[in-house]
């Protein structure tokens, strides 16, 4: 009977593999980043934390929805929230400035308090960031580019995507912020 029981169990541990190996790629956490600043970062930052990533820009016709991203983003920080703002000039040109000019744009302009990040690129191509492969891309979570600035994509605690939102869904619709809500309880 022992031996019968070790058996199932090692049948069991190996076919538990391939799941946690799937279940470890499909987390976002292991991506590395760069700060606005330029330092080092990965999503794993935020690890235990609901995150909305965001494709940013300073000069374009969403821009103003920097300040309802920095509503929930204090709205819900306190409860394991952040918003991450990552800057981008695949559409229109409307991101043309230095990490250190968009810096101080979000900062004085909108009284940014979310982390930024180094400038990218979310479009489809060779230039396009792993993040971005991994949440867009053919294998992505959620298959499709970008459409324009200011995309959202929902990433639980684990560091799973859980929902994309378009750039014309406002940070504070009410589909969002059930999304995060929902999030936050799990």
């Amino acid at each position: 009977m022992h031996a019968m029981k070790t058996k199932l169990l090692s049948i069991l541990l190996f076919a538990a593999i391939p799941f946690a190996a799937i279940a470890k790629k499909d987390s976002l956490h292991d991506v590395k980043l760069k700060d606005i600043d330029g330092k080092e970062a990965t999503l794993a930052d935020y690890k235990g934390k609901v995150v909305l990533v965001v494709n940013v820009a300073s000069r374009c016709g969403l821009t103003k929805q920097y300040k309802e991203l920095e509503a929930i983003h204090r709205k819900y920080k306190a409860k394991g929230f952040s918003v991450l703002g990552f800057p981008c000039n695949d559409f229109g040109g409307q991101e043309p400035g230095s990490n250190k000019e968009i810096k101080e744009f979000c900062s004085s302009r909108y009284d940014v308090t979310f982390p930024m990040f180094d400038k990218l690129s979310v479009k489809a191509g060779p230039k396009q960031h792993e993040l971005y492969k991994r949440l867009t891309g053919k294998n992505g979570a959620f298959p499709g580019n970008v459409k324009w600035n200011f995309g959202k994509f929902l990433v639980g605690k684990d560091g799973k995507p859980l929902q994309r939102f378009e750039p014309r869904d406002k940070p504070d619709a009410p589909k969002v912020t059930e999304a995060i809500e929902k999030a936050l309880s799990k």
